[in-house]
């Protein structure tokens, strides 16, 4: 005869404890002493229970699923979707987010869905899909400015949490870094150095990183002596980083340092810097930022701002589920702080 399929009053006869208790665990519902918590989990790995979904479900009326939406400018003129796609798997800064997002979902059962969101018809596909209940919520990652989806979402009155702070200003929530420190800790390491004729790669001066990170440079070499930083906007692309930093010598060969606002565009000031015989840092010092895999794969190495973009993904997981939960129903922020990583270029 074949074994009986547990359930939930096995686990609960196995762990001691009444089978509301056992359905509280397992939806998640946080009242729970975590010593019972331990006792059901264990009892659930020793009678093998698997939590029927579609009941869980009924009874949570929850998806238990995420949207992961990467959202673009609305531009439909900018490129194919499968343009969009690859720009974004091909930025390690994607990567991250994936890791610290799927980090916290995992151990509570719940799974991202990843939807992309380069123009209106596909943003209208995002809002429809979490009205209709298909996921629980949103964490939204915005490429451009423009990005009118975190408005659309909070005029919705849909559960969604943004990777940083929308240049648009919406009542939602979102996680940040507080990128200004950023720049003044890339500020204070190069003057420590004795460099005085630094430049800066700027990022898209649409976005609040890309303004605070420069502002948080400038004020830094202000304070340190330096009155005049000369600035080449780029575009947080390795590419970018390169045609930024021929601009930047063709008009100021005399730089001693760069300051990049991030870790694929410092990359790129290193191969112009290589290519033209410049020794980093001894010629020229370099600092990026995020401290991505681009700071390890860089020749030499980057010293970077660490961004800790895992952690902040993981909050930003935590918070949209806090929201699911109905533990928290208004917008909130939660800002991280930066650091300084010292390797070889600067």
């Amino acid at each position: 005869m074949s074994k009986s399929v547990p359930t939930l009053e096995d686990v609960a006869r196995e762990a001691g404890v009444s089978r509301a208790t056992v359905s509280r665990v397992i939806n998640g519902v946080r009242n729970v002493d975590p010593g019972i918590q331990d006792l059901v989990r264990q009892a659930v790995q020793r009678t093998g229970y698997t939590p029927n979904q579609a009941a869980r479900s009924l009874v949570t009326r929850r998806a238990q699923t995420i949207a992961l939406v990467v959202s673009g400018a609305g531009d439909e003129r900018g490129g194919a979707q499968g343009d969009f796609t690859a720009r974004v798997f091909a930025d390690p800064f994607f990567g991250r987010v994936v890791t610290g997002v799927v980090g916290f979902l995992r151990p509570r059962s719940m799974h991202p869905v990843l939807m992309f969101a380069d123009s209106d018809d596909a943003r209208r596909q995002v809002v429809d899909y979490l009205r209709q209940g298909s996921a629980d919520g949103a964490l939204v990652v915005s490429t451009h400015a423009e990005d009118p989806l975190p408005a659309q979402l909070a005029a919705g009155r849909l559960p969604a949490v943004c990777f940083a702070r929308p240049a648009v200003a919406a009542p939602i929530s979102y996680v940040d870094l507080a990128h200004r420190d950023g720049g003044l800790l890339a500020a204070r390491h190069l003057l420590a150095r004795g460099c005085r004729r630094p430049a800066t790669v700027s990022g898209p001066l649409d976005l609040p990183a890309g303004q605070e990170r420069l502002a948080g440079f400038r004020d830094g070499m202000e304070r340190g002596g330096v009155p005049y930083v000369p600035i080449a906007e780029g575009g947080f692309t390795l590419d970018s980083g390169v045609a930024a930093m021929e601009r930047l010598l063709a008009e100021h060969p005399d730089i001693d340092a760069v300051f990049a606002a991030n870790d694929l565009m410092a990359q790129g000031v290193c191969q112009v810097l290589a290519d033209r015989g410049g020794r980093v840092p001894q010629d020229v010092a370099v600092v990026g930022f995020d401290d991505s895999s681009a700071a390890v794969a860089c020749r030499p190495p980057l010293t970077t701002v660490r961004q800790p973009v895992e952690a902040m993904a993981a909050a930003m997981a935590e918070l949209l589920h806090e929201f699911v939960l109905g533990e928290r129903t208004e917008p909130t922020s939660r800002i991280f702080d930066p650091e300084l990583v010292v390797r070889e270029s600067a």
